[in-house]
């Protein structure tokens, strides 16, 4: 049979096996649910069809009934383990049918057999629902399956031990709620030490399931600190990189890159990975991965590799790691270095290539790994073009990247339907915003210069202006999906018109383009600062021109602005819309009613042609079939008002669920908002300490320099004492200068005086002579004694050389004979003594040294002074011999 039979028939025995729980019904049930699973079930319920989902409704409802036979309950769950196939079934699934608390029932139910396959179906099942989706605390049995989760992991059952630590790391991660559930519970810290015994576990996925748990619940506790601390982290990121590398299957490397990308949003750990000495080695070989064609270990991998891109001291090292290696590779070089080198540097080599041929792999699911990629590269690209200088590597990568990423702007076809256009749209707006990123640098930018041309720019434009403003449906989010990817394109113009011939004329053409305004418009009335500040950027470049529409852009925007007010206030009054509305179910029994009279009158108006051929039974039986016609409608006018009441019973209680889910969004968006505060100010907190240990060090340096300053000012003070001395020095000879000037003219007057005064100075020379003498003698005998203290301190120089190298036989000595070790410790701590005094003397000598060159370079100074002094008293005794011998002359001429 084909699916669409199946799935009447299953629908059918459902109804029929709700009405009556026969064994028959039971068998053809559970018949039908095999055959169903026999046939090919991938994206059933994400197809929009109605029929599947109203059998899954049904078989949801019966897996949750514990009258449910156990067999029945497995089929079906097996059927919907098949359903669940893929990210949009899982998501019906989880909001649609409320599978997980159905689940968590059926495993309350048998939690007394945990061994039995229906309840591992059941974990395995939720760990695949509870995937990378919060569950919230209200939901029904989540704390039983809490609860029965910690028994079980504490025993023994090797069997579901792992579904039950994989279930716990999908229930914990994210989720304060049950976190906080957890440690709450009186038993907490037994199991806490069942996890950490789970560390030495031989299986790798339950070393990963307990690191999980433990970095989700106790990161930011004492336990955590100790587990995750500086001597323990660089052990556990060579694990969690080996099983990312070498792991046991998808399975583990999904959740060890989960792990890493936890751990990476502690600060602290963050900076561990940044230090961690092996981290270049292992992206190598993390990067090894993406060589392989499997696109769920190509996502997981580029996960994590954007979360590392977080961590700002992490970015270097990913640009080094994926852009070095492929110096040589500019243009489809890596045969040659597969010839050249070894294999580990073929896989290096091939780091960057495997990014840039997930950009264009034609292997299916690949869509997301290709947008991962863009956002990856665009991460790197502005952090390696954000240098002081732009390596030749990562030229010769952007080289090689341009073809692929203007390759990726073609391929649009609008009759695939809108999946397709949202995927292009989206590849578009990536593709634009890596490119803008290309612009920012001028070697890169001459290179997207060179390979863009103003036709690629303006065709793109054209075919995303008539997806922008003629929609395929009544889709909003294409629209603005497609507005967002031609706000891009036009920015890369402005970027490029300048560099690109004709582009600037095409870009100011598509600027004056009446259909411009409504993506423009959009991008203007934006919630997102991004879409703004691009389209205030266009806004600023279109509105001097002459041709542009600026009142339809006016008009467009208070549009929106209605359209959103209208929104947000039919939002608070809206309620759930009911898939069958009351009103139908009204026309139907009116239907009905009027079926019923309608009935009455044929049977009257057949009656009364034949009441003369009847006989007295044809009154009874009338009045038989009135009593059962006025009971027939008393009891429907009951169930109409019974409708009534029920469909306004439902509309308040969809009225208060959806005011306490809104509720429930305000007070997660606020806890959210308040945990961000936190985070924020934790950061702040941070800062602000490491602001002020550099103060502090800053002001330990500043009373260091004053100190230093307040020595050379005592030293500067004394000198300047000093010169004040030696100003008096001189203005002292000064005065004696101008009294010898006055004493040689009283000379010129009395020669006798001048006679006694020329002996007295004659012998105040030689005794200055004999000073003189005395003084370099005692300068001699000083360099005497300098030259022997230098003797001495060579001679002790050599002794401390001997009595070393009497130290080191000693020494060697001291492995043979182990009696003498304390008399010739004794005997080195006397020598290190005598070293000591040796050193105090030699440096005590070289002090006194040091103050004789000082008395030296004094005395050599007033030598100085005497000689000059001695030399100038010299020039006057000559001048006044020759006065004095003129005059002689003089007067013996007179006296002849």
């Amino acid at each position: 049979m084909d699916m669409t039979t199946c799935l009447k028939s299953l629908l059918l025995a459902v109804h029929q096996y709700r009405d009556g729980r026969t064994a028959q019904n039971a068998a053809q049930l559970q018949r039908l649910v095999e055959e169903v699973s026999g046939l090919k079930c991938d994206q059933l319920l994400s197809s929009g069809q109605v029929m599947p989902r109203e059998c899954v409704r049904g078989l949801v409802e019966l897996s949750g009934n514990p009258n449910t036979s156990p067999t029945l309950t497995s089929s079906i769950i097996s059927l919907l383990s098949q359903l669940a196939c893929d990210d949009d079934s899982l998501e019906i699934l989880n909001s649609r049918y409320n599978l997980t608390s159905t689940l968590a029932s059926v495993v309350h139910c048998h939690s007394a057999t945990p061994g039995e396959p229906l309840v591992l179906q059941c974990l395995q099942l939720l760990q695949k629902l509870t995937y990378n989706t919060r569950v919230f605390q209200s939901t029904n049995y989540i704390h039983e399956l809490v609860a029965f989760l910690i028994t079980n992991i504490q025993s023994d059952n090797d069997d579901i031990i792992m579904p039950c630590l994989g279930l716990m790391v999908n229930l914990c991660r994210d989720n304060r709620s049950v976190q906080r559930h957890i440690k709450s519970l009186d038993h907490v810290k037994p199991f806490y030490r069942t996890l950490i015994n789970f560390l030495a576990h031989n299986s790798l996925t339950v070393v990963v399931f307990t690191l999980s748990i433990l970095a989700s619940l106790t990161l930011n506790e004492k336990v955590g600190e100790k587990l995750f601390d500086a001597t323990n982290i660089h052990q556990t990121f060579q694990l969690v990189f080996n099983i990312i590398v070498n792991g046991d299957g998808t399975l583990t490397r999904k959740y060890s890159v989960d792990l890493l990308v936890d751990l990476l949003k502690n600060p602290k750990i963050a900076e561990y990975l940044t230090r961690y000495q092996h981290f270049s080695a292992c992206v190598s070989k993390v990067l090894g991965l993406l060589q392989s064609k499997d696109p769920d270990s190509a996502a997981k991998v580029l996960e994590l590799l954007l979360a590392m891109c977080s961590v700002s001291g992490l970015r270097p090292l990913l640009c080094e790691v994926v852009f070095r290696p492929v110096a040589g590779h500019k243009l489809g070089g890596a045969g040659h270095s597969r010839r050249g080198g070894g294999a580990d540097d073929g896989r290096k080599a091939e780091s960057g290539l495997s990014l840039v041929k997930w950009l264009s792999s034609p292997v299916e699911g690949a869509e997301c790994c290709s947008l991962q990629t863009l956002q990856l590269l665009n991460e790197l690209l502005e952090e390696a073009l954000g240098s002081d200088s732009v390596s030749e590597c990562v030229l010769g990568f952007v080289e090689m990247l341009l073809p692929v990423l203007l390759g990726l702007l073609r391929g649009l076809d609008p009759s695939q339907g809108d999946a397709h256009l949202r995927k292009h749209c989206h590849r578009v707006t990536h593709v634009t915003s890596l490119l803008l990123v290309l612009c920012a640098e001028d070697s890169t930018r001459s290179l997207v210069s060179r390979q863009v041309s103003a036709q690629l720019g303006l065709s793109q434009v054209e075919s995303l202006l008539s997806l922008a403003c003629n929609p395929s449906g009544s889709d909003s989010d294409l629209s603005q999906v497609c507005a967002d990817a031609l706000l891009k394109t036009l920015e890369l113009m402005s970027k490029l018109r300048q560099q690109v011939k004709d582009m600037e004329t095409s870009f100011y053409r598509m600027l004056q383009d009446q259909r411009i305004v409504t993506p423009l418009s959009l991008a203007l009335t934006s919630h997102h600062r991004e879409r703004v500040q691009t389209g205030l950027s266009l806004l600023f470049e279109a509105s001097p021109l002459p041709d542009f529409p600026s009142l339809v852009l006016g008009e467009s925007m208070a549009a929106n602005n209605a359209y959103r007010q209208r929104e947000a206030e039919l939002s608070v009054k809206r309620v759930a819309v009911q898939e069958v509305p009351p009103s139908s179910i009204l026309d139907c029994s009116s239907g009905s009613s009027r079926s019923i009279h309608s009935l009455v009158d044929k049977i009257q108006n057949g009656l009364e042609l034949q009441e003369h051929q009847k006989d007295s039974h044809v009154s009874q039986i009338i009045d038989v079939y009135e009593q059962k016609l006025s009971a027939f409608a008393s009891k429907e006018t009951r169930l109409q008002d019974l409708l009534e009441a029920k469909a306004l019973a439902l509309s308040q209680a969809d009225r208060l669920i959806a005011q306490y889910l809104f509720e429930r969004a305000q007070a997660e968006a606020e806890a959210c908002k308040l945990g961000s505060l936190l985070k924020e100010a934790e950061r702040r907190r941070e800062d602000l300490q490491g602001e002020l240990s550099n103060q502090v060090q800053e002001v330990a340096l500043a009373k260091a320099d004053i100190e230093e300053l307040l020595h050379h000012n005592a030293r500067l003070q004394q000198d300047s004492d000093t010169h004040q001395d030696l100003k008096g020095v001189y203005n002292a000879l000064l005065n004696r200068f101008n009294e010898s000037e006055r004493l040689l003219k009283e000379l010129q007057t009395a020669h006798i005086s001048l006679t006694k005064q020329s002996d007295a100075l004659r012998r105040n020379h030689e005794a200055l002579q004999l000073q003189h003498q005395k003084t370099a003698s005692g300068l001699e005998e000083r360099e005497e004694e300098i030259r022997s203290l230098r003797s001495d301190l060579q001679q002790k120089n050599s002794d401390i050389a001997g009595l070393r190298g009497e130290l080191r036989a000693e020494e060697e000595k001291l492995q043979e004979k182990d009696r003498e070790r304390r008399e010739l410790e004794e005997t080195v701590d006397a020598l290190r003594k005598e070293l000591n005094k040796t050193e105090q003397a030699r440096k005590e000598a070289s002090i006194k040294a040091s103050s004789l060159e000082m008395q030296k370079s004094t005395l050599e100074m007033k030598l100085k002074q005497k000689e000059d002094e001695l030399s100038k008293h010299s020039s006057m005794i000559a001048m006044i011999h020759s006065l004095s011998s003129g005059k002689m002359k003089s007067d013996v001429n007179l006296s002849l």
